[in-house]
């Protein structure tokens, strides 16, 4: 009986864990020009206490909704063709999620059969990339509801000069 207690204030300590983990995915530990990073300079999201979604939030939901939204369907919630987005944000690495946008991803298998097409050349995809990752994050929290944001924080001049610089 020890035994079985000792495995379950394990696993109760192991789930914890994974918990602040997740979090430390996530929240916000400082902000720069506008943009939000956790303690692991990744970016993330920020909602203020008027509800008003940061630019790059607001950003990626009109960004995901011009490209990524017709396989993973609409807000991030996956389709029949697509995996759930809204999941890989919060699951996966960001640098791995990063890399399978670049360079696209295929697997194959006797129970399953799936690409993704790389979209490291395009640039409505790539000067927006962290944009659509930190949208992704804060719909996968539930953070970020469905729709489109209500509010949101005014573009700061250097997330306009950078994304002038990126499209050229």
């Amino acid at each position: 009986m020890r035994f079985l207690s000792s495995l379950l204030t394990a696993s109760i300590f192991a789930g914890l864990a994974t918990l602040v983990s997740a979090q430390d995915n996530i929240t916000a530990a400082y902000s720069e020009d506008g943009r939000y990073f956790t303690e692991d300079d990744i970016p993330t999201y920020n909602i203020g206490e008027d509800g008003a979604v940061d630019w790059l939030t607001y950003s990626g939901f009109r960004r995901y909704h011009s490209e990524c939204h017709v396989c993973h369907g609409p807000e991030g919630e996956g389709s029949s063709y697509a995996p759930a987005l809204k999941v890989s944000a919060i699951d996966m690495d960001y640098y791995d999620f990063y890399d399978v946008v670049v360079n696209g991803r295929k697997k194959i298998s006797a129970a399953e059969n799936s690409v993704m097409p790389a979209f490291g050349d395009n640039p409505n995809v790539m000067c927006y990339l962290n944009d659509i990752y930190v949208y992704l994050k804060g719909r996968g929290t539930d953070a970020v509801p469905r729709g489109r944001p209500p509010k949101k924080e005014a573009k700061s001049d250097v997330i306009r000069e950078d994304e002038e610089a990126c499209l050229g």
